[in-house]
């Protein structure tokens, strides 16, 4: 039996937790993936019952985190918080819509991207309110036009 020594194991560990990592890694990015799947559907179903119940979508503004600054978006739907952090347009992407916004973007407005929704809003925020997505949209359907947005 040949051994090659202490070089080798090292070498030998090293590999096996890089690869440990990596399996990790694949598994951690496939359950987020089905968690983003599933926020979706969710997300498209609260979009049509909203449409059934004649849930009123407005312009969502992006807003300048605790100030009360907002700018144009040009995205139409519905704030999902009062804060109006959150936003769903109605072709059921979702946005977050608090963001830096300089004197030229409150002016002109400014250009969002969607971003993928989570299944528990808010996990591991600042201000410790995490509520399911589920709930979330439930609240807000249940309220209909009746969701007056805080901001600031």
């Amino acid at each position: 039996m040949s051994h090659n020594g202490p070089v080798s194991d090292a070498q030998d560990w090293a590999r096996r937790r890089r690869d440990a990592a990596a399996a990790q890694g694949d598994r951690l990015a496939r359950a987020r993936a089905v968690e983003t799947e599933r926020a979706r559907e969710l997300i498209l179903g609260f979009v049509a019952e909203a449409h059934r119940r004649g849930v009123t979508p407005g312009p969502l503004l992006a807003r300048a985190g605790d100030a009360k600054a907002t700018a144009r978006t040009g995205l139409v739907g519905w704030y999902l918080k009062r804060d109006g952090s959150l936003g769903v347009t109605t072709d059921g992407s979702y946005y977050l819509l608090v963001r830096p916004l300089p004197l030229k973007a409150r002016v002109l407005g400014v250009t969002l991207q969607p971003t993928d929704p989570p299944l528990q809003v808010g996990a591991g925020g600042r201000d410790g309110e995490s509520i399911a997505l589920d709930q979330l949209l439930a609240m807000r359907l249940d309220a209909g036009d009746d969701w007056p947005v805080h901001r600031g």
